[in-house]
């Protein structure tokens, strides 16, 4: 009798430290992170992590990384559905040498990058680089000092994406001004792949270019400038990209404002082009077009549209 009740005492001290074990490695839907946080912690609010590497092998795919307090907390890669939010405190990433966040992930997942400030030092690489996913979320981050690209939005339709989305929101992307490889967005979807972008009240200035679509692409851009850059403020080139640019501003570039190549189009609603080397450029096929309300003036060459728009009711 005494030996049955040992073998169930042990059966169950074992079913115990099983279940202990598997909460204890679980993952959560919400982790924090801190300046002062260490990553050997579960990331709970009273034990939270030291960075977002850290943070996101205990988060649960489609979970949320918040910000408790300010630091810096570390490139990540992104490999799953995650948003990482920040609201108020300094959730800054130091990227020299490297690219600050990689987004790696399956053709459903949704990624939301919220009130992050990332900063290359000089030499990071891309601010944001994305690579697979089914879209990228960037809302009231900073993105600055970067030798390439703030955002390299480079989606392969292989990866079975056939239309990844870019919404990017009241960010800021400054000094991606490396002259051969800087600039502020870059979209270029290959194999397949068709981008779509809307970019809503983004500042991209004082690098190589603002925003480059490379098509098959489209992309809407409202409320935003691409302005003291070393090139190009908009730039449209390829099969099938078409940006539309509304309410927006292209000013003192030192190259052309606005340009349409190899079969790209741009089409301009109530900007100002104004104070740049070039206003209008369209050649091999581009096509820039008009709603006659844009203000093009004070460029040295200011070009002209190939096209009026008539709107459709």
């Amino acid at each position: 009798m005494k030996s049955l009740v040992s073998i169930r005492q042990v059966f169950a001290a074992v079913l115990l430290f099983a279940l202990f074990n598997a909460a204890a490695y679980a993952q959560a839907t919400r982790t924090w992170v801190s300046g002062v946080g260490d990553d050997a912690n579960p990331c709970s609010r009273t034990a939270p992590c030291k960075t977002f590497a850290g943070a996101i092998s205990k988060t649960a795919a489609s979970g949320v990384i918040s910000v408790l307090d300010p630091g810096g907390f570390g490139a990540v890669t992104i490999t799953k559905s995650i948003t990482i939010e920040n609201d108020g405190a300094i959730g800054g990433i130091l990227s020299a040498g490297t690219n600050g966040i990689i987004v790696n992930a399956a053709q459903t997942d949704k990624v939301v990058l919220r009130g992050l400030s990332i900063d290359g030092g000089g030499s990071g690489l891309d601010g944001i680089r994305f690579l697979k996913g089914g879209s990228l979320t960037v809302e009231r981050c900073v993105i600055n000092g970067i030798v390439q690209k703030g955002i390299n939005f480079i989606p392969n339709g292989e990866a079975g994406v056939v239309t990844p989305s870019l919404v990017v929101t009241d960010t800021q992307i400054h000094n991606a001004a490396d002259p051969t490889n800087g600039g502020a967005i870059n979209v270029a979807a290959t194999n397949g792949a068709t981008a779509r972008v809307l970019l809503e009240n983004v500042q991209m200035t004082r690098s190589t270019f603002g925003l480059k679509l490379t098509g098959p692409g489209r992309a809407t851009v409202r409320n935003s400038s691409a302005s003291n850059n070393d090139l190009s403020g908009f730039q449209s080139s390829g099969a099938g990209a078409v940006m539309v640019i509304d309410n927006s501003d292209a000013s003192n570039n030192n190259g052309t404002a606005v340009v349409a190549f190899s079969n790209g189009v741009i089409t301009l609603s109530r900007s100002l082009i104004a104070n740049n080397a070039g206003g209008l450029s369209a050649f091999a096929g581009g096509v820039i077009q008009t709603f006659g309300d844009n203000r093009n003036t004070a460029n040295t060459t200011p070009g002209a549209p190939t096209a009026p728009v008539t709107p459709t009711q």
